[in-house]
């Protein structure tokens, strides 16, 4: 285990710092000036040359670098130039609902599919099966902006139950927070739940066709004890991988539905600043969900070592 684990830390630690890379030279490489992309055209010539000392592009290339990974270590990520405050203090803001949110969609989705896929594994072939498979082809061609505006004439509209849009803010309590963010959740968890079920049912019936589950059936092993017993464990693997790279989408990819709901979460923090050509808050933005991707499947890779004891292993870690 402990070799597994050293593996994994350190292909975290190459793939982090190959990150930031990427993100500096890919930002550094796009044409035009970044002071005169975040001022516009018309700015005076004294304005750009200040916002150019200011960001330190009047240094070389590897100073700027530098000095923007030690002040990441810090956890100075500079200051947004539209608020004008700390890109800490609105990411901090901003991920108070984004997080709730990703957490409350991914539970749904979670035990809505993974029900589904084991009905429709144990079902293959028979009524259930084409039913859960509809209802997953169903959530996966229906637009979740769309399924939101649904749930807000019926829920918001018709029966008032919840509201249609903005967040109260945590300080108004947690159940009106959680509230604001019900129909969000539902909206974000519909797609979601469809795919993991299909994966779920089609990890289900690969592993259900293996020589030791037709060993355990030959054995007299109850159809129910063997998917639950045996095959479900060994199942799990993609699933929890489909969850990891849900997850991050979550967290970060739901711009749409942010807007639709007025939720001011990360996604919707991002669309601003590009839009506002915040480059500062763009630039440690990206970097940050992209940290958070690679961190989640870091965590994914310890999971499977609990769920499959075999990939603890150094020949197969």
């Amino acid at each position: 285990m402990s070799v597994f684990l050293a593996k994994r830390i350190t292909t975290l630690v190459i793939t982090l710092m190959l990150t930031t890379v990427v993100i500096f030279v890919v930002l550094e490489i796009l044409p035009g000036d970044p002071a005169s992309i975040m001022l516009g055209i018309n700015a005076e010539a004294d304005t750009l040359a200040a916002l150019r000392a200011e960001l330190g592009l009047d240094r070389p290339v590897h100073i700027r670098y530098i000095r923007w990974i030690l002040d990441l270590l810090q956890g100075n990520l500079g200051t947004s130039l539209t608020y004008d405050v700390p890109v800490s203090e609105l990411i901090a803001e901003r991920i108070a609902i984004s997080l709730p949110l990703a957490l409350m969609a991914i539970i749904l989705s979670t035990v809505i599919a993974i029900p589904l896929g084991i009905i429709a594994a144990s079902h293959h072939n028979r009524p259930l099966d084409f039913f859960v498979m509809g209802f997953s082809q169903l959530g996966i061609a229906i637009p979740n902006f769309w399924f939101a505006l649904l749930l807000i004439i019926f829920f918001s509209i018709m029966l008032k139950w919840v509201p249609a849009g903005g967040f109260a803010g945590w300080d108004a309590g947690m159940w009106p927070s959680l509230m604001s963010l019900f129909l969000p959740s539902i909206a974000l968890a519909l797609p979601q739940s469809a795919i993991l079920a299909r994966v779920t049912r089609s990890s289900l019936l690969d592993v259900l066709k293996e020589d030791y589950i037709r060993t355990a059936r030959a054995k007299g092993v109850s159809q129910r004890r063997a998917l639950w017993g045996h095959a479900l464990r060994n199942a799990l693997i993609p699933v929890v991988t489909i969850m990891g790279l849900q997850f991050s989408f979550l967290l970060a990819g739901a711009i749409i539905i942010e807007n639709v709901f007025y939720l001011p979460g990360l996604g919707r923090l991002i669309f601003q600043a590009i839009a506002q050509r915040d480059l500062i808050v763009v630039k440690n933005m990206v970097l940050i969900l992209a940290v958070t991707v690679v961190v989640i499947n870091f965590v994914v890779d310890l999971l499977y070592a609990v769920i499959d004891p075999r990939l603890r292993g150094g020949e197969n870690g």
